[in-house]
Order: structure tokens, then sequence, then C-alpha cells
């Protein structure tokens, strides 16, 4: 029986069923730690999987393409923020104060890895280039998220420094990372074998931090605090940061002088934000209460983009099948 159009992907009603679940039946006391515990472990493999499955042939053929990597980065690090910034008036009476303090973190995070080099390669864009750029953003986001934290949010950052952030961020996300560049020639060959599990992993940790942030949030009060009329002004906000984005990526890498190719890949990596990321990101800077107000805009901000990406990535797809066809007339 074909799966009805009108239904989002197994991944978005998963972490609808999360967030429900989370909400009715929210961990408390020492199962909150065991979930916590868990959910780190989880993340750890992650990353441990990103490393082991990342191609150095791959990424050392499309380094030297420095270029276009800093147009993704300037994107990715700094139109984002400058945007969360300069949108402040307009943003700041659609939501809370909280709210708003997620759609800056979302600003701040890095791209995604999976999902660009997925859309780059289905819109016949330069994948070598997309998977050196996606890859520097998430290795580089790692020391450049919490230091743009740091400065613009420091007042809702937990107790801790920016500096001490950095070390738990590292712990969870580099180190594991760097483990599995190191396995790589043992395990990598099995690991590309087996993208079921990897994705398995990549969907279940997220999954796992979500209930464990809204199960804190929950307890906060978070469902008291956002109404109706915030989510509503949350989407809007996520739907004109990326159109902003997204039109300003494309206009400059065309004046730029950019291929094609290339210009698809700026695209898609520099508009993306990371879901796998940030989640982990947000449970380490921010203090429970704001915690889940915090990661709702990205959860939004995540379905938008991939299902955008989708529809561009068949429309860029198509073009480029009409262009080979007229050569060959």
């Amino acid at each position: 029986m074909a799966r009805p159009k009108y239904l989002p992907d197994n991944f978005t009603l998963a972490m609808i069923v999360t967030v429900a679940a989370a909400s009715l039946f929210p961990c408390t006391g020492q199962a909150a730690v065991v979930f916590d515990n868990v959910t780190h472990a989880a993340v750890c493999l992650l990353f441990f999987l990103h490393g082991a499955k990342l191609s150095r042939e791959a990424v050392i053929a499309g380094i030297t393409h420095w270029r276009l990597h800093l147009l993704v980065l300037l994107c990715t690090f700094a139109l984002f923020p400058l945007l969360g910034l300069g949108l402040r008036p307009l943003l700041e009476p659609l939501v809370t104060p909280d709210l708003y303090l997620g759609i800056l973190f979302l600003c701040m995070l890095p791209s995604t890895v999976q999902s660009s080099i997925a859309f780059t390669a289905a819109a016949r864009g330069n994948v070598p280039a997309a998977i050196c750029s996606a890859s520097a953003s998430n290795l580089l986001g790692i020391f450049i998220t919490p230091l743009l934290v740091g400065l613009l949010t420091s007042a809702q950052m937990q107790g801790g420094s920016s500096l001490e952030s950095f070390g738990q961020i590292a712990t969870q996300l580099l180190l594991p990372f760097i483990a599995g560049q190191v396995a790589r020639r043992w395990i990598g060959a099995w690991v590309e074998r087996n993208k079921a599990m990897t994705r398995l992993v990549d969907q279940g940790s997220i999954l796992l931090v979500v209930y464990t942030a809204f199960s804190e949030a929950v307890g906060q009060g978070l469902w008291h605090q956002v109404s109706g009329r915030s989510l509503a002004g949350l989407l809007l906000i996520d739907v004109i940061l990326l159109a902003l984005v997204m039109f300003t990526a494309a206009r400059v890498s065309r004046k730029l002088g950019f291929s094609r190719e290339d210009r698809i890949a700026i695209v898609f990596c520099g508009s993306k934000k990371s879901l796998a990321s940030g989640v982990p990101m947000a449970k380490v800077l921010f203090a429970g209460g704001t915690l889940g107000a915090v990661v709702l805009p990205l959860m939004l901000f995540h379905q938008l983009q991939l299902m955008v990406c989708a529809v561009l990535a068949q429309r860029y797809a198509s073009s480029a099948e009409k262009e080979k066809q007229a050569e060959l007339t």
C-alpha cells in the first residue's frame, strides 16, 4: 500500500511521538539520570560512526576549493547570526524570549553533513566539495558555536564558562569523531556496508536527546509558556530565515562566478542547520528550564529545510536533465 502524500516521513512522526511522550510521561528522578547517561553514550557512538564513515580521499578531493568552503562557512557562521540579530525587532513580538534565544542558537549552529551531501548529489551538484564543506562546518562548529553562544547569549547559559562548555562538547562530539577517524582503517568498510545501522543510531540518539530535553522542560512548564501564536510566529521566522539565506547564497555564488554544480553545493551546505549537533550542544549550553524552548526552533527548522531542499533538489536535477538533452540535440 502506497504511503499517503500528506503524511510526513517516519522520523518526523517519531519526533512528534517523542515530544508527545515527553509531555505526557516525562522522565524524572533516577529515570532521568539513566536516560541522560544513555543519551550521552548514544551521541558519542553517533559521532564515532560519523568519523569512521567520512572518507579522507573525498575530503582531499574537495578541500582545495577554498573559495566555495569560505562562502559556505560565511553563510553558516556569519550570515545566519547577523540575520538573527538584525531581525530582532521583527522576531521578538512574534515569540517568547526563550524561543528567540532558540532562534539565535539555531543561527549559530553548523551545517548538516548527511542531508547536505544527499541533496547536493540528488541535484547533480559538486558532491566532493559538499562533503568537505559540510564536514568542515560540523567540526568547526564544535569550536565556533560555543564561542558565539558565549558572546551573544551569555546571560542565558548555564553557570559554566564557554571554555567549560567547549570542553564538554569536545568530549562528547569531537573526541568520538577523532576516534572514529582513527578506527576507519579497520571498520570503515563495515560502516559503509551497514548504513541502516548508522541511520538508526543517528535518529535514535536525536530522539533520546529530544525526549530528555522535553521531559526536563515540561517539568519547568514549557507548554504553559509557549502559545499557539508563538508556534505560528516561530514557523514564520524559520521560513524567513531559510528563504533569506538560500536566496543570498544563490545570488552571491552566481555573482562570484561559481559553476552550476558549485552553486548547488553552496546553497545546500550554507542553508542547513544540524539537529544532530545542535540538540546535544543545547543540552550542554543551556539550563533545563530554557532547554525545551531553545531546541524547538531547531526542530521546526530541521523539518522545514528537509521539505524545501527536497523540492529544490528535484528542480535542480530536472533542469540539469533538460540542459543535457538540449546539448545532445
